[in-house]
């Protein structure tokens, strides 16, 4: 059995540009050049039919690390939770206050970007600290 060596994130939303600029912003990210021959995504956007203009895009992890994040465009609303979340590792190897006060200046700069603070879980003996908060589009993430 061969073992998978890349993923692929998929977001349905309804404005996808927007969101993986939001996410380039969130996890350093870059969004590809536009398509070849086209100066910019506007260009290459204007000669699709109207229905498919903007109906998706993607980024990726500079290092080649991460999986690609690819964002498409779907008629329906959030209604319930995500049955799937990131989770985005900013405190890994701190403890204490040196943690939350990392978790903290993150969440503020976040929440400058869009983000919305749901609630700040603090440790205990089972947990680690995490900020549960939603993306521009109602989208479940924490940063822990």
């Amino acid at each position: 059995m061969s073992a998978i060596k890349k993923f692929q994130v998929t977001f349905d939303c309804a404005e996808p540009e927007r969101l993986a600029r939001f996410w380039c912003e969130v996890l350093g990210y870059v969004a590809p050049p536009p398509p070849e021959g086209f100066t910019t995504w506007d260009d290459f956007n204007r000669t699709l039919p109207p229905e498919e203009r903007g109906s998706w895009f993607a980024c990726s992890d500079p290092s080649g690390v991460g999986p690609r994040l690819y964002f498409q465009r779907v008629p329906e609303g959030k209604i319930v939770k995500n049955r799937v979340h990131l989770d985005v590792r900013v405190g890994t190897g701190l403890v204490g206050e040196e943690r939350l006060a990392t978790l903290e200046a993150e969440c503020a700069r976040l929440v400058a970007l869009g983000a919305t603070h749901v609630r700040t879980l603090y440790a205990d003996e089972e947990n680690e600290s995490c900020i549960p908060m939603l993306d521009i589009e109602g989208n479940e993430f924490c940063i822990d």
